[in-house]
Parts: structure tokens; C-alpha cells; sequence
């Protein structure tokens, strides 16, 4: 094999790495989902960096939740002074950590 090729081989085998690594530090970045028993499944959204409960038998089905808090919609969750501080953070990557907090309903 020629230089050239081997070059192109050794970025090549590079770019990949790097690219399955960035995978996986973002998966880590996740919290882990809430065990609130009032929503049996959630659902991680990217874009927002929150849950969002899909449980079609909870009350909170379609709510987010972002700091101990459910958030009847997207409105409500973007209204949010907590939300708008997390969003601007550095731990904020579009999908970044940022989770904890008290309980309670936002609304």
C-alpha cells in the first residue's frame, strides 16, 4: 500500500473513533430517568435536555419533567425560570445533565 492510501486509511480509522467516543460521552451525559411512581415511562428529548412522560395511564402523560418538576406542556416548560437557567448553563449541551432538584408540579 502506497502512502497516500495508508494516509487515508489511518484518518479514515481516526474519524470513526472519534465519532463512536462522542457517542458514548453523550449517552453518558444523560441523567437517568426519573422513578417518580407517577410515570412508569419516559422518554428522553434530545432538543430540551428533559423527560417527558409517556405513560398513557399516568395523569402526567405528555408532561415534561426538569428538576423535580412536571411541566404541563412545552410552553410551560420553556415559561420556566429554572428551565431558562439550565438552558443557558454550561452543563447544557442539547442534551446534556442539568437534572435534580425539589418536587412539585409547574404548571
Amino acid at each position: 500500500m502506497n502512502k497516500t492510501k495508508k494516509l487515508i486509511a489511518g484518518v479514515s480509522s481516526a474519524s470513526v473513533a472519534v465519532m463512536l467516543s462522542g457517542c458514548n460521552d453523550q449517552a453518558q451525559d444523560i441523567p437517568p430517568e426519573p422513578t417518580d411512581s407517577e410515570c412508569q415511562d419516559w422518554e428522553w428529548d434530545e432538543d430540551d435536555g428533559v423527560y417527558e412522560c409517556d405513560d398513557t395511564g399516568s395523569r402526567y402523560f405528555g408532561h415534561y419533567y426538569h428538576g423535580g418538576t412536571y411541566y404541563k406542556g412545552k410552553s410551560s416548560l420553556l415559561k420556566s425560570s429554572a428551565y431558562k437557567s439550565y438552558k443557558s448553563s454550561s452543563s447544557f449541551k442539547g442534551g446534556g445533565s442539568g437534572f435534580g432538584g425539589s418536587s412539585g408540579f409547574g404548571g
